[in-house]
């Protein structure tokens, strides 16, 4: 069935669509874009607390999604079981099971959410979204590693935000009872 759905993704493609998607999946391609924002976000005085929390998501997704997911799952990737598509991106040389772009992507608007920041989760959002679409488009991933990337990514953001106000709020004791 998911072969089915992206066979026809696949009817869909365009011209543009073939310039542009490659160009929207390089954004999250070793988690660049996310990354660019973490450190942007920690050199900003007034954003150093949401900074950490993304980081923070961030190095729990790589270890939720590269470390146990993806070899645990061990999952072949679309391209492996149909040879007839023409790929438009290098072969991704890991496994297919959850979406690395896709976890990280939603890692990040998560931890976004959560720190408060109205506008940035939501810019996020919409790359987020077109990032996960990609790799549809692309034929690099199922559906549901797709669905399994934004679960692992909402619950890396989830603990990255628990981490980071836990740690606050021990630095917070440890300052008031030293005064």
């Amino acid at each position: 069935m998911e072969l089915r759905f992206l066979d026809w993704v696949q009817t869909l493609r365009t011209p543009a669509g073939d310039f542009l998607v490659p160009l929207i999946t390089g954004l999250g391609d070793s988690g660049l874009i996310w990354i660019i924002l973490t450190a942007v976000l920690l050199i900003l005085p007034k954003m150093r607390r949401t900074g950490a929390v993304v980081l923070t998501a961030l190095l729990t997704d790589v270890f939720l999604c590269n470390l146990i997911l993806k070899p645990l799952v061990a999952r072949s990737r679309p391209f492996d079981v149909n040879t007839a598509v023409e790929l438009l991106i290098g072969r991704p040389d890991d496994f297919s099971f959850p979406s690395g772009h896709t976890a990280a992507s939603f890692a990040v608007v998560a931890a976004l959410y959560l720190s408060g920041s109205k506008k940035l989760w939501k810019a996020a959002l919409l790359v987020a979204v077109l990032i996960a679409g990609s790799r549809l488009y692309l034929y690099v991933h199922y559906p549901t590693d797709i669905f399994g990337g934004i679960a692992v990514g909402i619950a890396s953001g989830v603990i990255g935000f628990h981490i980071c106000r836990h740690l606050s709020k021990r630095a917070a004791d440890r300052k008031s009872t030293c005064v």
